[in-house]
């Protein structure tokens, strides 16, 4: 299958709270992380909870990585999801792990939007 997109998404448990509850601590992180995957940060927003969590996402270029974090459980869940061959989700992936230090992760990697079938369901204006 040709995806158009490609999306990974992984669990980070045993993660230090403190560093999941900053903000100021993960923007760093993440951006730094989208450099490591080739990738082109537009824009970046996170969002301090209370009493604590934090969730963001740093829009790209080429589509989004997205943060959810429970720092009362030491957990974070994150997804990356991009287009186009450059991009590279396992080494931003990767460049999370070495930061984010959890004692166990689980990561999947989703192909997106099979290319042939968007292709074959396309309308593309007819020319009058």
């Amino acid at each position: 299958m040709d995806a158009i997109a490609r999306h990974l998404i992984a669990e980070y448990y045993g993660c230090d709270p403190e560093q999941l509850d900053r903000p100021e601590r993960l923007r760093p992180i993440l951006e730094q992380a989208v450099v490591e995957g080739k990738a082109t940060v537009i824009k970046t927003s996170l969002h301090q909870f209370s009493p604590q969590g934090v969730s963001g996402v740093v829009i790209l270029a080429e589509s989004h990585l997205a943060v959810h974090t429970w720092p009362e459980y030491g957990f974070a869940a994150v997804e990356i999801l991009v287009c186009g061959e450059a991009p590279d989700p396992e080494a931003s992936h990767r460049y999370l792990l070495q930061q984010l230090k959890p004692s166990h992760h689980t990561v999947r990697m989703l192909q997106r939007g099979d290319l042939q079938t968007a292709m074959r369901y396309f309308a593309a204006p007819s020319q009058a």
